[in-house]
């Protein structure tokens, strides 16, 4: 569990700072890395709101990912 939440975490930042840069620069990194609305971009893009989904019920369930670390 702790990897999985690891792996999605990593995801949420990855979305986040795409999001980023599309308000800011109108920029949008994951479809200049895999084409406009490819497969491959859809396929990113569900994963990263799988993975807020995801963390939000871990999160809201109280998981600890470390020893003393609570969300």
């Amino acid at each position: 569990m702790k990897n999985l939440l690891a792996i999605s975490y990593a995801l949420i930042i990855i979305g986040a700072l795409n999001w980023g840069l599309i308000g800011f620069f109108a920029f949008d990194l994951v479809a200049f890395l895999f084409g406009e609305m490819s497969a491959l971009t859809r396929i990113v893009y569900a994963l990263v709101g799988i993975s807020a989904v995801f963390h939000l019920i871990s999160a809201s369930s109280g998981y600890k990912m470390e020893k003393g670390a609570a969300y």
